[in-house]
């Protein structure tokens, strides 16, 4: 009897493993989003090219609409509308950063359906981050898609878009990254250079040794700038523009975004274009 309890007694004490107990939404908002930026970034350059303050959102591919969250907290006049085609992810959306912001809440729409849809509100500026319409894989989807994009938008409106390429972003790799108490892995499993066709995963480890392996998993064709501009001025959009990132004295990132149209090569690097519906006024000869 007395070997029977003790084996019962370990059999309590066996702890969960962390990567059990994780939340992959949560992961990824904590090492992936970077929402403040995306704001400022948004706001600082439409009022550049503008001249006056964004008020209204249309978040594509929103996921769990953390941006749209942090859109409506940054002034009390913003209203924002998020899209994505998964009900799972926007339900944790609404309950862990919709409902939060209390009376604010009643200034952000959540809509479950596919972003090809056009909207009865004419947008000032629409985001399409983290690389997610790269799931589009033909010219056709996309270009459609930037249709869709630019009816949503009034006639002053700004479409942002991220991308990243160089030579490493093609290649078969793992890249680790620590925040906070877990680890961030980035994993390119294979890329196919007839096709342009990339799969890739992001996986989490975590201090007791246990990983979460494939959280995400992305099905894409990798784009690059100048099919992307094409695309958008085919859609209806007058003029684009390559916010490039500036480097430190290191050569690394330094999370700055300035217009370019001309750069040397790099082995990897990120990326936005911003396009506008017309020609901005003060960019006008």
């Amino acid at each position: 009897m007395a070997k029977k309890n003790k084996k019962r007694d370990k059999s309590k004490k066996r702890k969960k493993k962390l990567a059990t107990l994780a939340d992959r939404h949560d992961l990824y908002q904590r090492s992936v989003q970077n929402p403040d930026f995306e704001v400022e970034l948004a706001d600082s350059y439409f009022r550049r090219r503008v001249g006056r303050k964004p008020l209204t959102l249309l978040e594509d591919f929103c996921g769990t609409a953390l941006l749209c969250a942090e859109w409506v907290k940054s002034d009390p006049n913003r209203e924002a509308t998020g899209v994505d085609i998964s009900g799972e992810v926007l339900g944790w959306g609404r309950e862990h950063n919709i409902v939060p912001l209390g009376e604010d809440a009643e200034r952000v729409s959540l809509v479950e359906g596919d972003v090809r849809t056009v909207h009865e509100t004419k947008f000032d500026v629409v985001m399409a981050l983290n690389y997610s319409y790269f799931c589009f894989q033909d010219r056709p989807t996309l270009r459609g898609y930037f249709e869709k994009v630019r009816e949503n938008l009034g006639e002053d409106g700004l479409f942002f878009l991220d991308l990243f390429g160089g030579w490493e972003s093609v290649q078969e790799l793992e890249e680790e990254r620590k925040c906070d108490d877990f680890w961030y892995i980035w994993h390119q499993a294979s890329y196919d250079a007839i096709q342009s066709h990339f799969l890739g995963h992001i996986h989490f480890r975590f201090k007791d040794g246990s990983k979460m392996k494939k959280a995400f998993t992305y099905d894409w064709r990798l784009w690059n700038i100048r099919e992307l501009r094409e695309l958008l001025e085919e859609a209806g959009f007058r003029h684009t523009e390559v916010l490039w990132e500036g480097e430190d004295e290191d050569g690394e990132g330094n999370g700055v975004y300035r217009p370019r149209e001309k750069v040397g090569n790099d082995p990897g690097w990120n990326a936005y274009i911003l396009a506008s519906v017309d020609t901005p006024k003060r960019l006008r000869k």
